[in-house]
């Protein structure tokens, strides 16, 4: 039964990033016919979209009632960009070297958002660390309005940068329109189906695994959600577009801490294991600090420090299986 499980559940992840693909091909073909500038499309448009796997999960955990399975997602999926995707980003560019000062700004950006969600988490029940191992925390739907919020102020700090890109780009002829449009009403279509597949197997592996659901969601489904971010900058990378790549990466980690969060908790709060969110999300700030450390610096961030983000995920992983097994 567990193979099935597990079997039915990579089906489902492999249609939800394939569908999401589709969905960006086609968001940039109708937005190209509207006559959008590069501005929306290269920056707005992708940095929703390279999310999209983490928000339609998010939904679907919300709507099943296992919103925990959201939050290990996105904190799964932060670590999984900062460390494997910008580490082997790095290793195929043999070294990123960023500067653009939008970029720079960002990195500030992306380090405020990924705190902003642990601090509205901790509160009086932090303190039950202490004695209870099981204890849960969470976002309210008040934190999810916050964060919503927040989402738009990022939003609306990169219109403000509108300015600095071209107007204009490739129009798509009137013809091929309705194609584009059949293919984003059917990859919305897929990409709902195929979440509620994801979250549903999701939720029998941890039943399966005797796991919590939010460890399934760091590991399991982080690594689907997560592949639309590996091709799109890897494909940036291979077309010497480094800062491009990294600032799809920046993007897709406020996106994921903001907007997915928000979204899922104002529909279901959101509740989780106290100790492996604890000890999650200060490895997230971690690396999300050496992240930094290492693009800012005058050199960049070069193959071989590529290959340390790389090896840190798999000291994660071992940190938090031994986490596992003493819970």
């Amino acid at each position: 039964m567990f193979m099935l499980n597990l079997g039915i559940f990579v089906v489902a992840c492999i249609v939800l990033v394939k569908s999401s693909g589709s969905l960006v091909r086609s968001l940039i073909k109708i937005s190209s016919f509207l006559r959008l500038n590069e501005f929306t499309i290269g920056f707005i448009i992708m940095a929703i979209s390279t999310s999209l796997p983490e928000m339609f999960v998010g939904i679907m955990s919300a709507i099943n009632n296992v919103s925990s399975f959201s939050l290990g997602n996105v904190i799964g999926s932060n670590i999984l960009d900062l460390t494997i995707v910008v580490g082997i980003v790095a290793v195929l560019a043999k070294g990123i070297r960023i500067k653009s000062k939008i970029i720079k700004k960002d990195l500030a950006y992306m380090m405020f958002f990924i705190f902003l969600p642990i601090l509205l988490m901790v509160d009086a029940k932090l303190w039950r660390l202490f004695g209870f191992t099981n204890a849960t925390i969470g976002l309210t739907r008040p934190d999810g309005v916050i964060l919503l919020l927040a989402f738009i102020i990022y939003l609306w700090s990169l219109v403000k940068q509108e300015k600095l890109f071209r107007k204009s780009i490739d129009h798509t002829p009137k013809r091929e329109i309705f194609k584009y449009i059949f293919f984003f009403i059917l990859s919305i279509s897929l990409l709902f189906v195929s979440s509620d597949y994801v979250v549903k197997y999701a939720e029998l592996l941890s039943l399966d695994l005797n796991v919590p659901p939010i460890l399934i969601g760091l590991f399991l489904i982080s690594f689907g959600t997560s592949l639309p971010e590996l091709m799109f900058e890897t494909k940036a990378v291979l077309s010497r577009h480094e800062e491009m790549a990294v600032g799809d990466l920046i993007g897709s980690v406020i996106t994921n801490s903001t907007l997915v969060l928000g979204v899922t908790a104002i529909i279901t709060p959101i509740t989780g294991n106290l100790l492996v969110f604890f000890s999650s999300t200060i490895f997230l700030v971690l690396i999300a600090f050496i992240f930094i450390t290492f693009a800012e610096s005058d050199h960049g961030l070069s193959w071989k420090e590529g290959m340390s983000l790389i090896l840190l995920y798999i000291f994660f992983i071992v940190i938090e299986t031994y986490i596992k097994a003493t819970v």
